[in-house]
């Protein structure tokens, strides 16, 4: 039964938000404040965390870096913060999706249920694909017999470009395989996890550049360039 952490200073919002996810077969737990959430994921890791932005002590910006520095933990925000910015913001600082405040909780169990979907390990590991060495289940690359430290995105981004050489994805793909909703449209955060992707790519291999771009369309995993 996937665990669910709520992070939410509002009694009848956090109620809600219960009574929906453990409907849906959840268990939850719940919390007002930022710095309990981040002493709770290291006493008890959740499976996904739904996280407040306006909360009494700490930002949910704040509560969600905290959260990075030791746990891969998929977010979701929920706020009344609907300027793009804050969306942006968001995202890029690690959270898997971002919903506005007011909500429908059978919207926001069904968000629930397709990142964990996404994040759940897959049967069974991949073939090679030299270079590179894929382990799904360790959630491990290694290139050029050196591994590579990845955050869950990278991992998640560069697995879509292994799993189906020379394909083309458009950075909305890409964002729906590292579970992102697709229509938030913020694609550009793309963008940013394939620099630093790259950057860790050349300290092994400087000449190589397996992953290509397609201007106007997206990037591809070139064997190659590899």
């Amino acid at each position: 039964m996937p665990h669910i952490l709520i992070v939410e200073d509002e009694s009848a919002i956090a109620d809600t938000l219960i009574f929906a996810l453990q409907a849906d077969g959840h268990s939850t737990e719940w919390v007002s404040l930022g710095s309990a959430a981040v002493e709770q994921q290291r006493l008890r890791p959740a499976d996904l965390v739904i996280l407040d932005i306006g909360l009494p002590d700490i930002s949910g910006f704040e509560t969600c870096r905290q959260l990075r520095r030791f746990s891969e933990v998929p977010v979701m925000f929920l706020s009344a913060r609907d300027a793009e910015i804050d969306r942006v913001l968001g995202l890029e600082i690690g959270a898997d999706d971002y919903v506005i405040k007011p909500f429908s909780p059978r919207e926001v169990a069904a968000r629930v249920r397709a990142i964990l979907k996404r994040m759940a390990p897959r049967p069974e590991p991949l073939e090679p694909a030299a270079p590179f060495q894929l382990d799904t289940l360790a959630m491990r690359i290694v290139y050029r017999n050196q591994p590579l430290a990845l955050t869950r995105h990278e991992f998640r981004l560069l697995q879509s470009l292994l799993e189906q050489p020379r394909r083309v994805f458009s950075r909305e793909q890409l964002l729906d395989g590292l579970g992102v909703a697709s229509d938030v449209g913020y694609e550009r955060t793309i963008d940013s996890h394939i620099k630093s992707l790259r950057a860790k790519l050349r300290q092994v291999a400087a000449d190589a550049e397996p992953i290509q771009t397609h201007r106007g369309l997206g990037y591809s995993y070139s064997p190659e360039h590899a």
